[in-house]
């Protein structure tokens, strides 16, 4: 029996509520240039400090020492899915966030315009953030010009700011591909290639996206600054175990980013639209409470201003959930857990291998006795280090949701 059996076999139904409350890449790095504190350790964080008087507290493995994560695998951990036997493609995730309906054999990219110099150098991965609605208009301009390639049909979705989908849906294909993006500035953008090199069907896959390009470059190639575009998690959606057959619990995303709706999607997660902010989103939860068990509740906007290397707005979106966490516990979950996807260091500009922070309460969790909730209090707190992939276990032990093992 392996370990996922045996969770499966205890598991107990229950009428608890849990809630799991992700700031997307909270974790960070204390260095010299920032004080020797963190953002989390620099903000003002009363209800945080608050909670953590009465909570324990550790470090999470994204994935496996030194390995940075995308938010795909980091959030599926989170979930309790393990992300090396589960890999979903970053384009899956976003078509299923933005609302696309994926048909067995679609090949889906998560995309974003970029600025490219007159040699097809990227000098800007982000096109400077360009608005949503400039997004839309030059997808709209795109879908217009390129409906089909050959005898498959491509379908072109704007999300938010810079970031938008390509779906490409025909007969014999599949991924995954590599990523059409350099991930960085100063280098070209290079071709998706199959990552299994025998695939019939992927290496049609890469020669469609090839052609894409070829079409749709000279489409925009005189828009400032998005005048390019990179492509990646190019593939097609794996099956996987539904969230509520796997827990017992039925769940909701609340989520503003079209990335985590589809992550959520992808488990079974309903997902509650319109909330845009953190404090409406608290405000969804306690319309919905009555009617879910679990609640993903996500926060992008630390892990956006860590990507930027913005030590001091990364502080203050901290800040802005800890004035919103009132609203939240207004109806105290049974179990809450507070953590990020992974850490995104202001000194990285990106992901990173570190293992982030996690708050855990319940009236079981006991207490760390812990003055503050940060990367170096969780250093010291009960819950240890462990894979993030765990995380949700024990919160359904903490919810009382576990028989006994054994005699």
């Amino acid at each position: 029996m392996n370990l996922d059996s045996l969770y499966s076999e205890l598991t107990l139904s229950t009428k608890k509520k849990l809630v799991l409350l992700v700031l997307d890449g909270l974790g960070d790095l204390a260095t010299p240039e920032q004080g020797s504190l963190t953002p989390l350790e620099s903000a003002l964080t009363p209800n945080l400090d608050k909670l953590s008087k009465v909570s324990a507290q550790g470090r999470m493995i994204p994935v496996a020492p030194g390995i940075t994560p995308g938010s795909g695998p980091g959030h599926l951990a989170l979930f309790g899915y393990d992300p090396v036997e589960i890999q979903v493609g970053r384009g899956v995730i976003e078509a299923l966030g933005l609302g696309v309906e994926l048909k067995a054999g679609d090949v889906a990219a998560r995309a974003n315009f970029c600025t490219l110099d007159a040699n097809g150098i990227v000098t800007d991965r982000r096109a400077g953030r360009i608005e949503t609605e400039v997004c839309e208009e030059l997808c709209s301009l795109l879908s217009s010009r390129i409906q089909k390639i050959g005898d498959t049909q491509v379908i072109i979705k704007a999300g938010k700011g810079h970031r938008f989908v390509v779906i490409f849906r025909g007969k014999g294909l599949e991924g995954p591909l590599t990523d059409a993006d350099p991930h960085r500035e100063g280098k070209p953008i290079p071709s998706a290639d199959p990552v299994n090199a025998k695939s019939a069907k992927a290496k049609k896959a890469a020669e469609l996206i090839t052609e894409f390009y070829k079409q749709a470059l000279p489409i925009i190639k005189d828009r400032q600054p998005a005048n390019g575009f990179l492509m990646r998690g190019i593939a097609h959606q794996p099956k996987i175990e539904l969230f509520e057959d796997r827990y017992k619990l039925k769940p909701a995303c609340l989520a503003v980013y079209p990335m985590y709706k589809g992550l959520a999607q992808l488990v079974g997660m309903k997902k509650i639209e319109g909330a845009q902010t953190i404090s409406e989103q608290f405000e969804t939860y306690l319309n919905e409470y009555d009617n879910y068990d679990f609640f993903f509740i996500h926060y992008k906007y630390t892990d956006m201003h860590g990507e930027d290397g913005n030590f001091d707005a990364k502080r203050r979106a901290i800040e802005e959930l800890d004035r919103a966490l009132p609203l939240l516990m207004e109806k105290k979950p049974d179990v809450l857990a507070i953590t990020g996807d992974h850490s995104t260091p202001c000194k990285v500009r990106g992901h990173s291998w570190h293992p982030q922070p996690v708050m855990l309460h319940s009236e079981f969790s006991g207490t760390d006795k812990l003055d503050r909730f940060t990367e170096t209090g969780a250093n010291l707190g009960s819950l240890g280090v462990f894979e993030a992939k765990y995380l949700i276990r024990h919160m359904q032990a903490n919810a009382m949701m576990f028989d006994k093992f054994g005699a």
